[in-house]
């Protein structure tokens, strides 16, 4: 298959390229830089979808980005760089010739209300509540194909979790305080804390690239991208200084967490969701790490 990537040079996007170029598949990137195996996001627009079997979009502005402060022009950065490159690939594949039987879109578990007792699956009814919640229905809604479109091409959405790996994402900034002995919980520490292994979201996302098995339904298909593991930050904490032998003595109280990151971006770690995967183990997917022990073992080396 000829997959087309936007935002494949990120966290990610790395692991996805590996994953499908090792299953013999044919990758483009889409992206701001030009180079070898890639186009540029003006070559998107000016040209048109280049040919493809499936395409999905990981482009976005890092919400956990530390060298951003939490201001209006951050925030407008989060919806921009991830609606309207959203729209850049919807737009493209509704006006293909001979549009990709596959459109995946990889949003996140911010549509779920933080609740320490509700369990969310993907028939979950939620609404708008906050600025992510806000983000997240726009984003979703941007990734819509008109209905003649969608007659031939499968939609999906995945929604992750806080994605788990080596050379990036939540991991990148928590190792080094984890390992000079000052890791702890955040907040209260029981706060559900919905994740996944970048190697597991990378295997969700290549198995929903798959051609439709039947006539595609008119609405995006929905799956958690989250690990069958129900856990919570205490939990995720005391296993990771387990895992790297350190003590986690030092947690860190729920307004500091405001005081550095901004109220509206702390809540992706202070509160959180119990998130299900329901459809993503019906669809059979096989998770390689469903459970933080193998996972934090794969990620620190263990």
């Amino acid at each position: 298959m000829r997959i087309l990537i936007g935002g494949g040079s990120g966290f990610v996007g790395r692991e996805l390229t590996r994953l499908l170029r090792d299953k013999g598949h044919e990758v483009t990137v889409i992206s701001r830089q030009p180079g070898p195996g890639k186009i540029t996001w003006g070559e998107l627009e000016s040209r048109g979808l280049p040919p493809c079997d499936g395409a999905v979009n990981l482009a976005g502005e890092n919400v956990m980005n530390p060298l951003r402060w939490w201001n209006e022009s951050y925030k407008n950065d989060l919806f921009s760089s991830r609606i309207n490159t959203t729209k850049a690939l919807s737009q493209a594949i509704s006006a293909s010739p001979s549009p990709p039987h596959s459109w995946v879109l990889v949003s996140g578990v911010a549509c779920y209300k933080p609740s320490e007792t509700a369990e969310y699956t993907e028939d979950s009814e939620w609404t708008p509540f906050d600025f992510l919640s806000k983000l997240v229905k726009e984003w979703e809604a941007a990734a819509l194909l008109p209905e003649n479109v969608a007659k031939t091409t499968k939609q999906v959405v995945i929604r992750p979790g806080a994605v788990l790996g080596r050379d990036g994402g939540a991991m990148k900034q928590m190792l080094l305080p984890f390992w000079l002995g000052l890791g702890g919980t955040l907040g209260s520490g029981r706060q559900p804390f919905p994740w996944i292994h970048v190697s597991d979201l990378a295997g969700i996302i290549a198995q929903s690239l798959e051609p439709p098995a039947d006539t595609p339904s008119p609405s995006p298909q929905v799956y958690n991208g989250v690990a069958p593991a129900l856990n919570t930050n205490y939990e995720f904490t005391k296993e990771l200084g387990r895992v790297l032998r350190r003590p986690t003595i030092f947690p860190v109280p729920g307004f500091v967490m405001n005081t550095l990151m901004g109220s509206e971006r702390a809540v992706i770690l202070t509160q959180g969701q119990k998130v299900i995967p329901i459809r993503t183990l019906e669809s059979g997917f096989q998770y390689k790490y469903p459970d933080l022990t193998s996972a934090l073992k794969q990620i620190v080396g263990c």
